[in-house]
């Protein structure tokens, strides 16, 4: 069906919106089935920048899968990082770093998670409080990666003061010692 739609509009001309909305549900559907090669080859086919960054970036808006989320937000960062705002960009950079560290993640838990992929330092908190400790120590070592030359809102100074947040906690013991009368 969508390899008629597209011969379709090669013959005919197709409104902008109705071509954008066709694309988005053409790539989200390659996404979804895992074929993330026919979806780089679709975005590539597209001949207008400008509809290809609003498929794109709409799709990513859908909130669709991990992979899907994950493989959006890098192409967008590669091919569009000039025509995205700072703010936009920061954006889809924490969602690819959210989805990358909840890769990281066994597979089986990563649903509880998911909901804080564009919130990297917000997961790395969650873990941290529910005491999943060796998950933490993957996850910062990733990020460290990451971030390692981007400015996105969140530098790994933010992680380290993360991490000392929850460790001085961890110290805290929450009654006084009793003292010893001569």
């Amino acid at each position: 069906d969508y390899e008629l739609c597209e011969e379709w509009h090669h013959l005919y001309p197709v409104p902008r919106e109705n071509l954008i909305s066709f694309h988005q549900e053409h790539l989200l559907h390659l996404l979804e089935m895992g074929d993330m090669e026919k979806a780089l080859k679709l975005l590539q086919r597209i001949e207008d920048p400008d509809i290809c960054l609003a498929i794109s970036e709409q799709a990513l808006d859908q909130r669709p899968s991990l992979a899907a989320s994950h493989f959006l937000a890098d192409y967008l960062t590669t091919h569009f990082y000039g025509n995205l705002t700072v703010a936009r960009h920061n954006e889809i950079q924490a969602l690819y770093m959210g989805s990358k560290v909840l890769l990281t993640l066994p597979e089986l838990y990563r649903v509880n998670y998911f909901h804080l992929s564009s919130r990297p330092l917000l997961m790395l908190e969650q873990l941290l409080m529910n005491m999943k400790v060796d998950w933490v120590a993957v996850a910062v070592q990733t990020l460290h990666q990451l971030l390692a030359g981007q400015e996105i809102g969140f530098a790994v100074e933010d992680i380290d003061n993360l991490l000392s947040k929850y460790a001085e906690k961890a110290l805290d013991f929450p009654f006084a010692l009793k003292e010893k009368r001569s």
